[in-house]
């Protein structure tokens, strides 16, 4: 049996609720329904880091769910009279964030991240660390490991705004941005955190077992050998481009240090089938999806090993 068990949950705004529905058909195996009490550490990116927010403080997977569904279409609400401030998407962020800040206050309330039941860690990225002899920007990741640089006094509500906050869809909050500009699949980094030192007692690494769970990938490509492409041509599919590289090379990364011990479930929409971040129109196809994928390896591998 694994010693140290760590669930990973990637970025992917309204995706989350693919990574939601599956958690629920997985805990509703027999042998498995206390698989998220079992979690040693639970880290997530974007919508990933606000499902391990409230994993780890033991918020039930139906409340989840049912904020993807209830709350979704408030929080991605893209008024005309919004467009019209911002010249179509010329300028200014989508979305207020004032709608998400409302939700995940119902959600957690004043708790800290001290106060969660479970290890979490959290991506963002801090555009200015306002440090006056090396000023500049950073990734943050934020966690409850008792020791020095901890954020056990920082409130969870405003943890799941920072790794929310994703560039053009959500203005920044308090200086910080989605993790996801680094780190849309986080399990290299929760893997990372398993072995620091300062934060002991720290498991060997042949005892660490990762979960990781995706959030729905859309197929895309960009076709032509030559892309004399600048600011315009590129600004588009960037982000997209950006998240999904960063998912990858993650993926890669934990296989060929945990071996066996690494499971990934990254579930692919099809072929023609694009959902984005913040399509709330495709819930009712999300949901379907999430309910209709295979989850028979997954089940078996966390059997085996968990």
């Amino acid at each position: 049996m694994a010693g140290y068990r760590v669930l990973t949950i990637d970025g992917g705004g309204i995706r989350g609720i693919v990574t939601t529905i599956l958690l629920q058909r997985i805990t509703a195996t027999p042998g498995l329904e206390n698989l998220l009490d079992s979690v040693d550490l639970v880290a997530g990116t974007s919508t990933g880091g606000l499902l391990a927010l409230a994993i780890a403080n033991r918020i039930d997977l139906s409340v989840i769910r049912d904020m993807y569904v209830k709350s979704g279409p408030v929080i991605f609400d893209d008024s005309w009279l919004d467009d019209l401030v911002d010249l179509g998407k010329l300028r200014g962020a989508d979305y207020d964030i004032k709608p998400l800040r409302r939700e995940l206050k119902k959600l957690f309330g004043n708790t800290t991240l001290g106060q969660l039941k479970k290890r979490v860690l959290i991506t963002a990225f801090d555009l200015d660390n306002e440090d006056p002899s090396n000023r500049t920007w950073k990734p943050k990741l934020f966690h409850n490991f008792p020791g020095n640089n901890s954020d056990r006094d920082v409130m969870a509500v405003d943890v799941g705004l920072y790794t929310a906050a994703a560039p053009t869809y959500f203005p920044s909050v308090d200086g910080y941005i989605d993790g996801g500009v680094y780190a849309s699949n986080p399990s290299m980094c929760a893997l990372a955190q398993t072995q620091d030192s300062r934060y002991s007692p720290t498991p060997k690494l042949d005892e660490v077992v990762l979960l990781s769970l995706g959030t729905g990938t859309s197929l895309q490509y960009i076709k032509g050998n030559s892309l004399d492409w600048g600011y315009a041509q590129w600004i588009k599919p960037l982000i997209s481009l950006m998240l999904d590289g960063t998912a990858g090379i993650a993926d890669y990364q934990c296989r060929q240090i945990l071996g066996s011990r690494y499971s990934r479930l990254a579930p692919v929409f099809p072929s023609g089938t694009t959902v984005a971040m913040d399509d709330v129109d495709r819930i009712p196809y999300m949901m379907d999806f999430a309910e209709s994928l295979p989850i028979d390896q997954t089940v078996k591998w966390l059997k085996q090993n968990w």
